[in-house]
């Protein structure tokens, strides 16, 4: 059984299309990772799934249940970590996970091996205002909150956005071993990186799913040969490159440019190319594309 089915879901903000005809399908148990940057249409997607929005037009189900018609039934199983800290401020950690169970009619106690990991990492800090609290721990309280009523679905909407990359990589370990539970994951974020830790992936720009499928195969179905190119000249480096007939794509990455060429060109012919313009310690290296190369290659 799917857990969640998205049909033909459009959604628009006056003028601006946030969803283009969505569709796709996450199995139970599932870590399904919605890739893609800001605006993308990540959020809005969100909203629609956990029935706080109505979208324009589509279908979508959550464990068999329709997000309009039985929205009431969808909140009772599912966990929703909004993209921006939505807990009580003026309540205690404590007081903030005693009110989110007491919601859904049970206790932290009855629920706490679902949370343990979690909550025990910031259980010394119970009595602070969550409004006191570090990025991180407003995280795994924000975590700990969505989780006590033991839902079936969990979303997470960017929930890694701003947080320090040591907290980053604890939620993740988070994350896996929720999955192992048997909790289906629906996580949005516009870190290229953390697809690698999904089951499957939709990279998705400007309201429209450009590819799905595992991290993996994303990766191998990239369509050219990827160049990474250096020079003693970086600063003028992707000019020259951009300016070169035979170039197809060419875009910053740390401290190379990630290049693609068009039938034609040949690494030997851009280095002295690239010689002719000025350009010394030329470095041209063929590497393996990551996720966010296939990306950029998918959205130019």
């Amino acid at each position: 059984m799917s857990a969640v089915i998205v049909d033909q879901l459009y959604k628009s903000y006056g003028k601006t299309r946030a969803l283009n005809g969505v569709s796709f399908s996450v199995d139970e148990g599932e870590l399904y990772g919605i890739i893609g940057p800001d605006g993308a249409g990540k959020s809005t997607l969100f909203r629609v799934l956990t029935t706080l929005m109505l979208a324009d037009k589509g279908q979508a189900q959550v464990m068999g249940y329709d997000v309009v018609k039985d929205y009431r039934k969808i909140r009772d199983i599912i966990g929703y970590m909004p993209g921006k800290f939505s807990l009580y401020q003026d309540l205690t950690v404590e007081e903030n996970l005693r009110f989110f169970a007491t919601v859904f009619n049970t206790t932290i106690e009855e629920n706490y091996h679902l949370i343990a990991d979690i909550y025990k990492q910031i259980e010394p800090f119970k009595h602070r205002k969550a409004g006191k609290l570090s990025g991180g721990m407003k995280q795994k309280l924000a975590l700990s909150c969505a989780l006590i009523h033991k839902p079936k679905v969990l979303f997470l909407d960017e929930p890694t956005t701003g947080v320090d990359p040591v907290s980053r990589k604890e939620f993740w370990g988070m994350l896996l071993k929720l999955k192992r539970q048997g909790i289906t994951i629906l996580v949005s974020t516009p870190y290229m990186d953390e697809a690698s830790l999904c089951d499957r992936i939709a990279l998705v720009q400007a309201g429209e799913f450009l590819q799905v499928d595992t991290p993996r195969s994303v990766v191998s179905r990239y369509p050219a040969t990827l160049l990474a190119v250096r020079s003693g000249k970086m600063h003028r480096l992707l000019g020259d490159l951009r300016d070169y007939p035979h170039v197809n794509t060419s875009f910053s990455f740390g401290t190379a440019f990630h290049v693609t060429l068009r039938e034609g060109g040949s690494p030997d012919d851009l280095k002295a190319y690239l010689m002719q313009k000025g350009h010394s310690d030329v470095a041209i290296q063929a590497i393996l594309p990551s996720v966010e190369d296939c990306f950029m290659l998918l959205s130019k």
